[in-house]
């Protein structure tokens, strides 16, 4: 890490000694000027690429007229966000926050207001999960070495192995109250859950009146090439939770609620002061008209090809084991500690990420095309055959 840039931060992020200094599109440019393909998107965050001009546009004219109000008022950018999220999924009401693990907060408060009077509290998650870094949401994430001196945890947290619905099964008592789940497992190394799968888990929601979460906080807003995974699945959850990319960098995450299950919280029960900000509002307005029928195909065709050429290179390589995913989320697994083809790919311009020490993980923005994929496997190429 770079000394100078880190003393006055806390020890906790290891940081590539590279300085990105400006972002146009699908590429970064360190303060040297040197260009990079984004195949990472700040995890899967600027999704219609950086500095989007009809976004910067809508943040500039809103940031010359008002920034930010107390949720005590109301504010017709708010609206007009909700009311285009619930039109791209189904009916419901939402709660604005900052983040992807403060939607979970509220998925996970509501479920426990939802089964207080029938003293229900236990969530189930899925081991290999990730639902974010506060105390709840860390409990909630199926990987000990989260958990590790973080303890005592939040009480009521079981955890199941994704796509065995029978170890869902065994956790379930009179005390279940919701079931939450990745679609897609990001951090947990590209796992897809399978759509048979998410129907079991649907029915036995259904059964015993529990509440099906689902974690859209990465597979969220055309990742996959549908707008949510759900939709991919055609599996409709209870609770949506959705950030990162809903404002393409700005700070916002916001909480869906289907209808039926819509007046379980009562005025005070839950707030924030800054969820619902104002230009990060105005900013998710763009997102959503943004990601339009065109834009969704150019992910699966894409995506497509994508899957083809790395494929193939799976086919030169025995070390890789396998290649994973949906849409423009995806997993090459490598049968070693992948770090350091991370930090090659970033010395050839591309950048990349590794999950679970030996899973390449590519979240690229939805805008690239075929020449980009093509690029990407060039250099993944021309790493690979120096190992």
């Amino acid at each position: 890490m770079i000394p100078e840039y880190n003393k006055n931060f806390l020890k906790t992020y290891k940081r590539f000694d590279i300085i990105f200094e400006k972002g146009s599109g699908k590429y970064l440019y360190d303060r040297k000027g040197k260009k990079y393909l984004d195949f990472f998107c700040g995890i899967s965050v600027c999704n219609l690429g950086h500095c989007n001009k009809k976004i910067v546009s809508a943040i500039k004219k809103q940031s010359e007229k008002l920034w930010h109000i107390s949720n005590y008022f109301n504010h017709p950018k708010q609206s007009e966000l909700a009311d285009l999220l619930v039109k791209k999924t189904f009916k419901g009401k939402i709660f604005f926050s900052n983040s992807g693990a403060e939607s979970i907060e509220c998925a996970i408060k509501l479920a426990r207001k939802f089964g207080s009077k029938t003293n229900r509290y236990e969530i189930i998650s899925f081991k290999n999960s990730f639902h974010g870094r506060t105390l709840a949401t860390l409990t909630a994430t199926g990987q000990e070495k989260f958990h590790k001196n973080f303890g005592p945890l939040v009480k009521g947290f079981k955890y199941a192995t994704l796509n065995n619905i029978n170890s869902v099964k065994s956790l379930i008592s009179s005390k279940t109250v919701a079931i939450i789940i990745e679609p897609i497992q990001g951090e947990g190394g590209v796992n897809p859950a399978t759509k048979e799968f998410l129907e079991c888990l649907r029915t036995i929601c259904n059964t015993g009146n529990i509440l099906l979460i689902f974690d859209e906080v990465q597979t969220g807003f055309g990742r996959t090439g549908n707008f949510f995974a759900f939709q991919h699945f055609g599996i409709k959850p209870d609770i949506i939770c959705m950030a990162k990319s809903i404002a393409n960098g700005l700070p916002l995450g916001a909480t869906l609620v289907d209808e039926k299950f819509s007046n379980i919280f009562d005025f005070g029960d839950h707030g924030t002061t800054f969820g619902g900000n104002i230009l990060s509002c105005v900013a998710g307005i763009e997102v959503v008209k943004l990601i339009d029928k065109k834009m969704l195909f150019n992910v699966r065709n894409v995506a497509g090809y994508f899957f083809k050429k790395l494929n193939e290179i799976k086919d030169k390589y025995e070390f890789i084991k396998e290649v994973r995913g949906v849409g423009l989320m995806v997993g090459v697994e490598l049968n070693f500690d992948a770090k350091e083809v991370v930090e090659k790919c970033l010395e050839e311009g591309l950048v990349i990420s590794v999950v679970q020490n030996n899973v390449l993980r590519f979240l690229p923005p939805l805008i690239i095309n075929k020449k980009d994929v093509d690029e990407c496997i060039k250099i993944l190429d021309k790493i690979f055959f120096t190992l």
